[in-house]
């Protein structure tokens, strides 16, 4: 950060307007910081709840919690809100907060490099552009790239073909027979969407996840009147479902006895929407409750009760031109498939190239797992912050929770290095003794468990952060200067 005889105010890039980079962007304004230049791929804000349009797509944490602390909405048409109410949400928070005119939309950030002469980041776009500043924060998150099957033939089937993520709306599922590969998230909300409209569903399981009812409401005009005239009903809301995600977190975290209740409550559920004992014995997970995220759906189930559809746990042998061939020998005939096959989140801050002190490639020294202390600060690499890094995503709980924990702390730090008009970065032994306390919690944890996107391909748990939301807020809520040097 160079100075000219005063405090200068330090240049600033945000890369993402997902709601890691709206909050990040927001928190540095209300503190005065405006040299923001915020980069964007899109062609509008929203990240995920941008990128993400296919049929029932909605959030799995009621909007009153996953919303900004700082910008409640006292009209949400449903506790569980829609991509496009979500999608409008973000829109009118970058609008209301003034972040819009610092987006250059239609950018996407292929490299960073630290310049240690300038003490300087140089941002390069696809675009051919370059653009100097002193303060990097990555906000791509951990859920933005589509993750594809390696499976054997996947170029040569000849019917439509497309990830979940990549909704290709101009595809006419009726009347046809459609292959969905995954049960995670995404496809226990589209796959009750699509089931009515195709003539065959055939569901590919690897591990059925636990459900538990979606406990779903329309916010009526009443609601609204009452959330906008009595603002603290939202705080009630809100509180309310802070409670029930921490309870549960607990639950799969720390207690045995919580835990035993939830896979109670998650088997009375089954149990109540699929009475045949065949079916029911395929959709009920053999790992314990927790090891991956539980999901809440109350069409999801009954769905695959349906005469129109298959479940299939057998293994995938390879994918022919015109379906889908298991291990057990047997073929599916298909018109399409719909890969529901998650993300990539554990290769983080991909596919960019960020360079640091001394040379030092970010995606060479994250090559076995990438970590980060506080999940916000890398060794070696002054001056860049990360939203939604390592090991701060939650098994139960809103990550915009999390998010705002990060600004708030990501900001702290910017203004000491201000103050200092130098570059700041964590101490190697603060983040290797950070890392050492985590993974010591995580190897024997939960998801150590079973096999899930919360695990890198080494096995190690790079997403997860260890304990509730309460702890994190805690632990970042403010900047310990000694765990930092100044290059």
């Amino acid at each position: 950060m160079p100075a000219s005889g005063g405090v200068d105010e330090p240049k600033i890039a945000i890369i993402g307007t997902g709601f890691g980079g709206l909050a990040a962007a927001i928190e540095l304004k209300n503190a005065g910081y405006e040299d923001l230049v915020i980069f964007e791929r899109g062609d509008e804000v929203g990240g995920v709840w941008r990128e993400n349009t296919y049929p029932g797509a909605a959030c799995d944490v009621p909007s009153p919690f996953y919303s900004f602390s700082f910008g409640r909405n006292p009209k949400w048409p449903r506790r569980y809100s829609a991509q496009p109410d979500i999608l409008d949400y973000l829109r009118r928070a970058a609008d209301t907060y003034g972040v819009r005119p610092h987006v250059r939309f239609e950018t996407e950030v292929k490299a960073a490099d630290f310049d240690e002469t300038t003490g300087r980041w140089s941002v390069h776009t696809t675009n051919g552009d370059i653009t100097e500043v002193d303060v990097l924060i990555s906000a791509v998150g951990q859920l933005s790239r589509p993750a594809f099957p390696n499976i054997k033939g996947c170029n040569s089937f000849t019917g439509p073909m497309f990830h979940s993520a990549e909704w290709d709306h101009d595809v006419d599922l009726a009347g046809k027979r459609v292959a969905v590969i995954g049960t995670g998230a995404s496809a226990i909300q589209f796959v009750p969407e699509i089931q009515p409209q195709v003539a065959e569903l055939t569901l590919f399981q690897r591990t059925p996840p636990y459900v538990l009812p979606r406990m779903d409401t329309e916010f009526s005009k009443v609601h609204h009147k009452i959330f906008t005239r009595v603002p603290a009903t939202q705080l009630i809301e809100r509180g309310g479902w802070w409670g029930v995600t921490e309870a549960l977190g607990s639950a799969f975290l720390y207690s045995k006895a919580l835990s035993a209740t939830v896979k109670r409550l998650c088997r009375a559920h089954l149990r109540h929407q699929v009475k045949d004992k065949t079916l029911r014995a395929k959709l009920w997970p053999d790992y314990p409750v927790g090891c991956k995220r539980i999901l809440f759906s109350s069409n999801y189930l009954p769905s695959l009760t349906e005469p129109n559809v298959e479940v299939v746990t057998d293994g995938i042998a390879e994918i022919t031109p015109t379906g889908i061939k298991t291990a057990d020998g047997a073929t599916r005939e298909v018109d399409v498939i719909i890969l529901g096959t998650g993300f990539t989140a554990s290769d983080f801050l991909a596919p960019m190239g960020i360079t640091g002190l001394g040379g030092r490639d970010l995606r060479e020294q994250w090559s076995d797992s990438a970590r980060a202390y506080l999940g916000v600060s890398v060794p070696d690499f002054p001056n860049l912050f990360l939203m939604y890094g390592p090991n701060t995503n939650l098994g139960s709980g809103s990550i915009v929770f999390m998010l705002e924990c990060q600004a708030r702390y990501i900001r702290q730090a910017i203004t000491h290095a201000q103050q200092k008009q130098r570059p700041i970065m964590v101490r190697e032994s603060v983040a290797e003794e950070f890392d050492a306390g985590l993974q010591e919690r995580l190897v024997d944890g939960v998801w150590s468990q079973c096999s899930s996107w919360y695990r890198n391909s080494s096995g190690r748990v790079s997403t997860n952060w260890p304990g509730l939301q309460t702890e994190y807020r805690k632990r970042t809520a403010s900047f310990d200067e000694t765990a930092y040097e100044y290059v």
